[in-house]
């Protein structure tokens, strides 16, 4: 039997019964393992080089600095900012939602926290101001996939470490795809809004010199962690460090709203995160060192080779794919798994590592709010208290926009690249 087809039939058949994304992975990896008769020493070493790097370090870091500006009071006064901010427009509360995306994701890295930490106080608020349950959840769902591409972003460092490229470069490339990303979701919002009356009130609103008074800490927490790596004082690994202890420092001495059981459960979240992350690494490294030996990602280009040689259609197609992918398996697992098939391929037709990084990113952060797996909806939905099905329908215009956004930085790579060649990467 061949060993490729084993991996892969063993692989799906865990899926379709059922077992978890790493169970399916490293159960597969080992069969091959058996089959070929090999020491499984050799595996465990594998594994234990896979997560014996220096970057790594900046996920649980991340993850604890999250968890601590939660606590702290951070995260509250960055969305009173974005509410300030929005002002009374149509949809004003649903704008906000995807400013304080921006600025939570600008301190979290990760989808599904993001979601959490700005559904929690966004989707009551909305309810309460009019819009309906279904559509807070959609917009929050939606919006909370900002979380990975605006750096720093943990899927980013996972693809540096995977593709061995540089995770400082990729979080400078994420600018601009984030932005534009947040501008096609407000203008969607806009005209939905206006459409089903959805508008602020002013009442409700602190006044923007207010709120920035209050939240000048917030507002220098992403200042410090991006600021620090853009300018070379420190590397991303690093910056995730200087983050923790600004998170402490903010909410110990400045807001003084930190508290030991916050502390203990920020810890508790990163240890059980980075955990499964490291397990889903471990495996899918295995089962990604399978693919190479039997140079099965060589095949696929040459398949890919074989059918077009137009860079325009192989884009469609890839992102096609990433999509799909991205609705039935976890945002980790796709970039370790598809990192090595598919990125020999797009630099085969000349395309940066950087660029199709950040395409694997943004497709990973449409995944985060689309069924059947789609981890934001799931959040959301729980704290809207709705149904997946009644956000799905509402979120089919958001996901529609995202789409359109990855088709244009696909197809215009200096909206990727430009900005870390002005900043001499």
């Amino acid at each position: 039997m061949d060993a490729a087809l084993l991996l892969f039939g063993v692989f799906v058949v865990l899926l379709l019964l059922g077992a978890p994304i790493m169970a399916a992975l490293g159960a597969s990896a080992m069969a091959v393992y058996i089959y070929n008769g090999e020491n499984f020493s050799s595996l465990v070493e594998l594994g234990f080089n896979a997560i014996d790097s220096f970057p790594i370090l900046a996920l649980p870091a991340f993850i604890l600095s999250g968890a601590l500006m939660s606590d702290a009071g951070i995260s509250r006064r960055l969305i009173v900012i974005a509410e300030s901010l929005a002002g009374n427009a149509a949809g004003g509360l649903g704008t906000s939602t995807i400013l304080a995306c921006i600025f939570f994701g600008a301190i979290s890295g990760s989808g599904p926290a993001t979601t959490a930490a700005v559904g929690m106080l966004m989707i009551p608020a909305m309810v309460d101001r009019g819009y309906s349950r279904p559509y807070a959840g959609a917009i929050t769902s939606s919006a909370g996939g900002l979380g990975v591409v605006i750096p720093p972003s943990i899927p980013m460092v996972i693809y540096g470490v995977t593709a061995t490229v540089s995770i400082s470069e990729m979080f400078v490339a994420g600018v601009i795809p984030g932005l534009l990303l947040a501008g096609g979701l407000a203008c969607t919002n806009y005209v939905l809004a206006r459409r089903h009356g959805y508008r602020s009130q002013l009442e409700h609103r602190v006044p923007i010199g207010k709120a920035l008074r209050e939240g000048v800490w917030s507002l220098l927490a992403p200042v410090v962690i991006l600021g620090g790596i853009y300018s070379g004082l420190f590397t991303p690994t690093e910056a995730a460090v200087v983050s923790v202890f600004y998170a402490l420092f903010v909410g110990v001495v400045i807001h003084r709203e930190s508290s030991f059981k916050g502390f203990t459960d920020a810890l508790s979240s990163t240890t059980w995160l980075t955990g499964r992350v490291l397990i889903i690494m471990f495996a899918a490294t295995a089962f990604g060192r399978i693919l190479v030996e039997n140079q099965i990602p060589a095949q696929i280009a040459q398949g890919i080779l074989g059918l077009t040689d137009s860079l325009w259609l192989i884009w469609l197609v890839v992102i096609f794919f990433l999509l799909v992918v991205g609705m039935f398996m976890e945002t980790l697992a796709t970039i370790l798994i598809v990192t090595p098939v598919l990125l020999p391929v797009m630099t085969e037709f000349g395309v940066h590592p950087i660029h199709f990084g950040i395409i694997l990113v943004v497709c990973c952060e449409i995944g985060f709010s689309t069924p059947p797996l789609g981890e934001n909806m799931f959040i959301a939905s729980s704290i809207a208290k709705t149904t997946i099905e009644e956000i799905s329908v509402r979120a089919l215009l958001f996901v529609g926009t995202a789409v359109a956004v990855v088709i244009l930085l696909a197809f215009v790579p200096d909206l990727v690249l430009w900005l870390p060649r002005l900043l001499g990467y």
